[in-house]
């Protein structure tokens, strides 16, 4: 795989009149529609949780503030295993520490807590793309390589910088696709500019399960 098709990508992105017409709309199109069908896998990962969540709250006779009182003591603890899942690929939801982050009561202490899961997500994201590409010819990386990574390495051959923007806005690991960012030289101030848009993810849904909450 070589840096150079990733190059060309990010360039043909601010200068579309270097290709046809008709090869510009065909890649626009494959773009939105992996797109779309990311965030549609997304949306419906985070409607099933929510269901799940409100009828629990609703059918099920148990104090589910009192069930978790041990996290609300020891925030810590949840920031910490927080970060450590968005590092290692996402391996828990996020969607599930807003619903941890409810608690609160307050909308503003609430969104507090969302925009520090938001921005710990980010730096998981940095650390990813920093492992990427310190430690790219490292044996541990090439395993990490293999059985997380390598299955999403031919859309980043098709599609480029894109992929860091979907992957920030959908269940795509975001972290993996940082390491993968990073293992071939990426520009790193333009990753840090795509991947911005994972904090529009968590203001959305983190505001759609604030809303449930209500019901």
């Amino acid at each position: 795989m070589q840096y150079q098709a990733f190059a060309t990508f990010d360039t043909s992105m601010a200068l579309p009149n270097r290709t046809t017409t008709l090869t510009t709309q065909n890649s626009s199109s494959e773009r939105t529609r992996f797109l779309v069908k990311n965030l549609l896998r997304g949306l419906l990962s985070l409607v099933i949780l929510v269901v799940g969540f409100v009828l629990f709250k609703k059918y099920v006779d148990l104090d589910f503030t009192a069930w978790l009182q041990p996290l609300y003591d020891n925030p810590a603890w949840v920031y910490l295993i927080y970060t450590i899942s968005e590092i290692m690929v996402g391996i828990i939801p996020p969607e599930l520490f807003f619903m941890w982050a409810l608690n609160t009561g307050s909308a503003v202490e609430y969104a507090g807590i969302v925009a520090a899961l938001a921005a710990l997500s980010y730096v998981a994201g940095l650390i990813g793309y920093w492992v990427g590409n310190r430690f790219s010819r490292r044996r541990f990386f090439r395993i990490i390589r293999v059985r997380f990574i390598r299955r999403y390495e031919r859309y980043f051959d098709t599609f480029g910088a894109f992929l860091i923007i979907v992957a920030a806005l959908t269940p795509l690991p975001f972290s993996g696709i940082a390491m993968l960012v990073g293992s071939v030289g990426f520009n790193f101030r333009k990753y840090c500019l795509y991947a911005s848009i994972r904090f529009v993810r968590y203001a959305a849904y983190s505001f759609i399960i604030w809303e449930a909450n209500t019901l």
